[in-house]
C-alpha cells in the first residue's frame, strides 16, 4: 500500500463513521481513490458519474477527513476515471514533438498562371470553387486527363490558394508513389504511430497521379483510412490520374466508390487557341521576348504540340537553346524546322521543300490573314474560306490525309476536313474566283 492509499484509507474510514449509511458508502465512497495530494491541493478520483456527483455534494466531508487525518486544509478536485484518463492523454499528446509538415507545393503553379480554354474551363472551376470552400461541395475532387494537360497544375494550385487564403489549414501535395514509399518506409523504421498522426493532423491532402496505388494492397489499407477520416472530418481531399475513378484497375472496389463519390472532372488536349495562349504564357514566365519569333513559329508550335502541354514547354526550350547556340537574332520558321528535324512530328508533314505551313503561310499571306487566324475557329466568311483552300492544297499538293490535315488545324476531326476540301472542288467547277485563287496560290508556291 503506497502513501496515497495508507492516507485515504484512513479518510474513508472517518468518512464512513460519519454518513452512517454502508449502501451509499460501499456503493460511492469504497472505490473511490486519492490519485494525488500536496501543495495544498488532493484528487479524488471515482469509478461512475453517480459517484462524482454524490461526491461532489459531500464535498465538505471529504475536505473534513483530510484535515483530521493530515491536519492539514486542501483544495479538492473530484473527476472520473474516463475524465483522468482523457486528461493524462492530453498532457501526454501536448507533450509529443510536433510534426513537421512540408506542403511540397510547386512554385508558380498558381490560378494566376493557368490558361483556361474550352478544354480545362470546367476543371480549372471546380478547382477554384475547392479552393474557396474546401472540404465542402465538392469532396473528393478528381481531376482525370492524359499527362501533360495541367492536372498537377491545378492541383498546385488549390494547394496555394488555400495557404494564401486559409492560412489556419494544413495543407500537403504529394506523388502517389511517393506516398506509397513513406508509408512502406515508416513501416521499416517503426515510424508507422508518427505516419498516421501526421496524415491525421492534415486539413487538405492534394495526391498526383492516385493510378499508382494500383496493385498495393496495404498501402488500398492505409489511404483508405486516411480518406474516411478526413471526408468524415470534413477535411478536403484532392485527387489526379490518368483516367475516370471507374476505369483504375487494380484498386479496391471500395476505393474506387470513394474517389467517385464527389465531383470528376476531365482535362482535355487543348484546343489551337489555347494551346498558343499556353505558350505564349510560358513565354512571359521565361521572360522571353515573343517579338523576335516570327509569328508562323508560334501558331507552327501550337498546332503540332498541343497533346501534351510539358512537351509543347520542352519543344520551347529546345528551340531557344537552339537559337542561343546558332547564335540567330531572329527565331524564323526556318531555324524552328532546323531545330526540331529529328521530330517525327515535323518531318511527317514534309515533302520536298514544300510542307503543309508553308502552304498555311502563302494562303494567309494571299488573303492578308495572320496564322492564328487562318487555324482559328473563326466563321467569318473570309476566314473560312481561306482555311477552306489550305485544307484543299495540302490535300492535293501533298496528298496528305484528312486526320493529318485536321491536326494541323487545331485537332480538327477529319470530316470536317472532308467536307471543306469537298466545297472547294465543287467550287472550283462553278466560281472563277475559286480558280483564280488557286492558281494564284500556287504560283507563290513554286
Amino acid at each position: 500500500m503506497n502513501e496515497y492509499d495508507k492516507i485515504w484509507s484512513q479518510c474513508l474510514a472517518y468518512i464512513q463513521s460519519q454518513i452512517n449509511d454502508n449502501v451509499a458508502f460501499e456503493t460511492f465512497y469504497a472505490n473511490s481513490k486519492l490519485a494525488y495530494i500536496g501543495q495544498g491541493k488532493a484528487r479524488i478520483v471515482v469509478e461512475t458519474q453517480f459517484g462524482d456527483v454524490v461526491l461532489r455534494n459531500r464535498l465538505d466531508l471529504i475536505i473534513e477527513a483530510l484535515k483530521q487525518v493530515t491536519t492539514q486544509q486542501y483544495e479538492v478536485e473530484i473527476l472520473t476515471q474516463d475524465a483522468l484518463a482523457k486528461r493524462e492523454e492530453e498532457k501526454k499528446q501536448a507533450q509529443k514533438p510536433l510534426i513537421e509538415i512540408k506542403d511540397n507545393l510547386i512554385d508558380n503553379f498558381v490560378f494566376d498562371q493557368f490558361v483556361v480554354g474550352d478544354s480545362n474551363k470546367i476543371a480549372q472551376a471546380a478547382s477554384l470553387a475547392t479552393a474557396i470552400n474546401p472540404g465542402q461541395s465538392f469532396n473528393p475532387l478528381f481531376i482525370y486527363g492524359n499527362s501533360g494537360l495541367g492536372k498537377t497544375h491545378l492541383i498546385n494550385a488549390i494547394g496555394h490558394y488555400i495557404k494564401e487564403h486559409h492560412k489556419d489549414l494544413a495543407v500537403m501535395y504529394i506523388q502517389c508513389m511517393d506516398f506509397v514509399n513513406e508509408y512502406v518506409n515508416s513501416i521499416k523504421n517503426g515510424k508507422i504511430d508518427d505516419f498516421n498522426e501526421k496524415y491525421r493532423s492534415l486539413d487538405i491532402l492534394l495526391v498526383d497521379d492516385i493510378q499508382f496505388l494500383s496493385g498495393k494492397e496495404k498501402s488500398h489499407e492505409v489511404f483508405f483510412h486516411i480518406f474516411n477520416h478526413m471526408i468524415s472530418n470534413k477535411k478536403q481531399i484532392v485527387l489526379t490520374a490518368d483516367r475516370m475513378p471507374q476505369d483504375l484497375a487494380g484498386l479496391e472496389n471500395r476505393l474506387v466508390s470513394r474517389f467517385s463519390s464527389g465531383l470528376s472532372v476531365s482535362v482535355d488536349p487543348p484546343e489551337f487557341e489555347t494551346a498558343l495562349a499556353i505558350l505564349k504564357k510560358k513565354m512571359e514566365i521565361q521572360n522571353v521576348d515573343i517579338e523576335n519569333f516570327d509569328e508562323e513559329v508560334l501558331v507552327f508550335m501550337a498546332n503540332k504540340y498541343s497533346s501534351d502541354v510539358r512537351v509543347l514547354e520542352g519543344q520551347l526550350n529546345r528551340l531557344i537553346y537552339f537559337s542561343i547556340f546558332e547564335n540567330a537574332s531572329r527565331i524564323t520558321m526556318n531555324l524552328a524546322l532546323e531545330a526540331f528535324k529529328d521530330d517525327s512530328k515535323v518531318t511527317i508533314t514534309t515533302t520536298g521543300k514544300l510542307t503543309a505551313d508553308k502552304i498555311k503561310k502563302t494562303v494567309a499571306e494571299y488573303y492578308n490573314l495572320s496564322l492564328a487566324q487562318l487555324v482559328s475557329k473563326s466563321r467569318m466568311s473570309n476566314i473560312a474560306m481561306a482555311r477552306h483552300i489550305s485544307m484543299y492544297l495540302i490535300r492535293d499538293l501533298l496528298n496528305m490525309s484528312y486526320i493529318k490535315i485536321g491536326e494541323e488545324f487545331g485537332g480538327r476531326d477529319h470530316s470536317t476536313v472532308m467536307t471543306a476540301c469537298d466545297k472547294v472542288s465543287r467550287m472550283l467547277k462553278k466560281d472563277p474566283k475559286y480558280r483564280e485563287a488557286i492558281v494564284e496560290i500556287k504560283d507563290m508556291l513554286k
